[in-house]
């Protein structure tokens, strides 16, 4: 299912005991597009705490309650290592939570993050505690990750909301909002407003679409015409995207 990244975000957190937070925000990669950690805020739980939540941990969200069921305990979060969300998070820090929570990194060999298993894809309920023969793996992935200064392609989605959008042969708008599908935690939309350019316009553009993201600039380049976006369908929020749709209508 495709889920509104900005309608999530303040989606309640409901550990296996209790509620624990609410989502402030989702860290991706912008190389594979894939969601890698959703950003907690505890709240009045634990003031002034946020941590970082893999994927791997989460059900399904339930749009109706707003709220995300986790397969962890509140001990089990309250105990994972600090994160300061206002620096820029480092493969350091990701790796701190991988070691606390005995997984195998997802830039390593073992699970990734949405139980992904190399040569079998996304598996319901894959197992989080590696097997002995993989703790010296991870335990080498993640001391070598903790000699990196940081991961140049983890970002912030509320951070790239806002950025401006340029097609090869000019600007389009800019990024209003990201679609994320629940099974796999890829992104498989952007959401661009063209109101600038094309008046109450709003399409869908697929990130393999994004040739360079200029992070100083705020600007994402894409390898698509102006022409090629404005003949795409408009995108409506208050309609289900299907496949056809999906198939026919998505700007690459």
């Amino acid at each position: 299912m495709l889920n509104i990244a900005s309608k999530t975000i303040g989606y309640d957190i409901v550990a296996t005991d209790g509620e624990l937070g609410t989502v402030s925000d989702f860290l991706f990669d912008d190389a594979s597009w894939k969601v890698r950690w959703l950003v907690v805020d505890t709240g009045n739980w634990l003031p002034g705490r946020k941590v970082l939540l893999p994927p791997m941990v989460l059900g399904h969200p339930n749009p109706d309650e707003k709220q995300f069921p986790v397969r962890m305990t509140k001990q089990q979060v309250k105990d994972s290592p600090d994160i300061d969300t206002e620096r820029p998070v480092s493969r350091q820090m990701e790796a701190d939570v991988y070691e606390y929570y005995g997984w195998s990194p997802y830039w390593g060999t073992g699970f990734y993050m949405g139980g992904y298993m190399p040569g079998y894809g996304f598996i319901e309920g894959a197992r989080m505690q590696p097997a002995a023969s993989e703790a010296p793996g991870r335990a080498q992935q993640i001391t070598a990750a903790r000699q990196e200064d940081g991961d140049p392609h983890l970002r912030s989605i509320k951070a790239v909301m806002g950025h401006h959008i340029n097609a090869t042969d000019g600007e389009i708008g800019h990024v209003e909002d990201f679609l994320m599908n629940d099974t796999d935690w890829n992104i498989h939309y952007l959401v661009v407003d063209t109101k600038n350019w094309w008046p109450g316009k709003k399409v869908l553009i697929s990130p393999r679409s994004a040739q360079e993201i200029d992070w100083n600039e705020k600007l994402v380049h894409l390898d698509v015409t102006r022409h090629q976006v404005k003949e795409s369908t408009p995108y409506d929020a208050s309609k289900p995207l299907g496949r056809t749709y999906e198939r026919r209508h998505a700007a690459e």
